[in-house]
């Protein structure tokens, strides 16, 4: 695949910056920038010099390392999305989640805090908590899980998901 020059500089300079080396560089040009303030009198000029200096770099990485972090969490996202259409019994309602409004994720979470919940009851009575229950949903679109229509749920391979 074809990468821009920014996302493989930016890929290339997260990965920089996250060295414990890169530290120890930075650590290092601190304390030589605080034993340079007797011979520069701790001037104003001298204050700005490290103000100045780690506003700029801290500003650039903000973006550099966003967007690396955007990249790596749309990746992992296919690959979560991937599964969920791959494994047989797996919800496809759950493919894009996160393009959900918070309200819709809230009442997802809950329904899964809740089976999270009744499987540890069951384990605490001696049972299984292995089942995999349908999920309800209040969807608008024609979602065969919305309708409880399971055949959505039998997964084949080389079809792509359905939206």
């Amino acid at each position: 695949m074809h990468r821009t020059w920014f996302s493989k500089f930016s890929s290339f300079l997260s990965t920089m910056t996250g060295r414990p080396l890169t530290f120890v560089v930075a650590a290092a040009l601190v304390m030589l920038w605080a034993l340079t303030g007797p011979l520069f009198h701790y001037s104003d000029t001298w204050q700005l010099v490290i103000n100045t200096s780690t506003t700029i770099v801290t500003f650039l990485m903000v973006f550099l390392i966003q967007n690396t972090q955007n990249r790596d969490t749309a990746a992992m996202q296919i690959k979560l999305d991937e599964l969920i259409r791959a494994i047989e019994g797996a919800h496809n309602a759950l493919l894009d989640l996160e393009e959900l409004e918070e309200r819709d994720l809230t009442r997802f979470r809950r329904h899964y805090e809740k089976l999270a919940e009744d499987a540890r009851m069951a384990l605490r009575a001696g049972g299984v908590d292995t089942n995999s229950p349908f999920v309800q949903g209040d969807h608008n679109d024609d979602d065969d899980d919305a309708r409880g229509d399971h055949a959505s749920d039998r997964k084949s391979s080389g079809r792509a998901p359905r939206r």
